[in-house]
């Protein structure tokens, strides 16, 4: 090979290793995108709740986002209060800044847009940080209610698997080696323990496939109607759940109707963040009812998620031309069910459970320790 054709070649590799190099950037930039960065609920309750206390001390939005931002502890949320301040610089008002993130929901922007246009920007921050207040609160309820039966229920399947995979054989060993009939209960937890050892990985990838699936099928309309209809027939939590949703979108329409927004506007906006399968399913109905000129206690009335005691209040508050204030007094309803269900809830699962798991070891305990008795019973004999 001449001088050329090496110094050739020699070029030829450094620009190869140099295009490897910018496609090995761009794959690394593109698992990072995998994990985006969330503005979570948390952080939009002391968001909205910092915002409105510097707006009522005086300061302007650009300084008290500048206050905000430096109190940011993840330079990526920081990153994110930046943009609405710059956008903010750029001559956007506050809500079109935070229309073009994608961090904040229709209803946040235009609750606010109807806030800066009426001069109650304070008001309407306030009333956010007090809807994630409560959404928060309700969050923590029922995720601590539902925490310690979780954990019972966990440590009953840890106990019963490890029972069936190494304690049942040693009682099965033993029992070969006397010969002899076993007891019914025992050839049956016997039978159980080998399909368990047999098949436990396939179980297991089974199992983890499963929920795999559900996780990636979470948003999909098939799913959200199925789980919303089985959530619904478990007793107690599926009143929790209801209530919870429903404390929710009469918390929203308050907020919402309160800051002066139209009806029409104020349901296709809740409609817009509500998950809630049942809700959503009935709002747009309801908003193309309204909009055709019927009432809105007459729409909502026609959809069984709607209690008649809801209805009637709704229908007092259309005629005194009062709904935001009743729909605030629904709210604070509903999540005083909410509170009074996750007590029940509380009482009877934390017995059951313990009852549940107490039974299950003691029904495998038992079965292993009959042959014993017949065995003893058989030597006095």
């Amino acid at each position: 090979m001449s001088g050329l054709d090496i110094r050739q070649f020699e070029k030829q590799q450094k620009q190869a290793s140099k295009d490897s190099s910018i496609d090995l950037k761009k794959l690394l930039d593109q698992e990072i995108n995998l994990f985006p960065v969330k503005f979570s609920d948390k952080l939009k309750e002391s968001f909205y709740l910092e915002l409105s206390t510097l707006l009522m001390s005086g300061l302007d939005i650009k300084s008290a986002l500048e206050l905000i931002e430096e109190e940011q502890v993840k330079p990526k949320h920081a990153g994110i209060i930046r943009q609405v301040k710059e956008d903010l610089i750029n001559g956007d008002s506050l809500w079109e800044a935070m229309k073009k993130s994608s961090h904040f929901t229709p209803y946040e922007y235009f609750s606010i847009q109807i806030g800066e246009e009426t001069g109650k920007i304070d008001i309407v921050l306030s009333q956010l940080n007090a809807y994630y207040t409560t959404l928060l609160k309700q969050r923590r309820q029922f995720i601590s209610t539902l925490s310690y039966p979780v954990i019972i229920l966990l440590t009953s399947i840890g106990a019963v698997g490890f029972m069936l995979l190494f304690i049942v054989p040693m009682f099965s060993d033993v029992f070969k080696r006397f010969g002899g009939e076993l007891p019914f209960l025992t050839r049956i937890i016997i039978q159980v323990s080998d399909a368990v050892q047999s098949y436990f990985l396939v179980l297991f990838s089974c199992i983890g496939a499963l929920v795999m699936f559900f996780y990636l099928k979470r948003k999909e309309t098939w799913f959200k109607k199925y789980s919303a209809k089985l959530v619904s027939k478990i007793p107690v939590i599926g009143k929790i759940v209801h209530a919870i949703q429903m404390a929710r979108f009469c918390s929203s329409m308050g907020l919402l109707l309160g800051s002066k927004v139209p009806m029409l506007r104020s349901i296709d906006l809740v409609s817009q963040m509500v998950t809630y399968y049942p809700l959503q399913l009935v709002l747009e109905p309801v908003s193309n009812n309204v909009m055709n000129g019927v009432s809105l206690h007459v729409s909502l009335g026609k959809y069984p998620i709607f209690n008649k005691k809801m209805v009637s209040l709704i229908k007092v508050g259309e005629e005194v031309n009062k709904l935001d204030v009743f729909f605030e007094k629904l709210s604070k309803q509903y999540s005083t069910d909410v509170d009074h269900q996750t007590g029940l809830l509380n009482t009877f699962l934390e017995p059951a459970m313990i009852i549940f798991l107490g039974g299950v070891v003691g029904f495998i305990l038992l079965a292993m320790y009959m042959p014993m008795f017949q065995l003893s019973t058989s030597i006095g004999g």
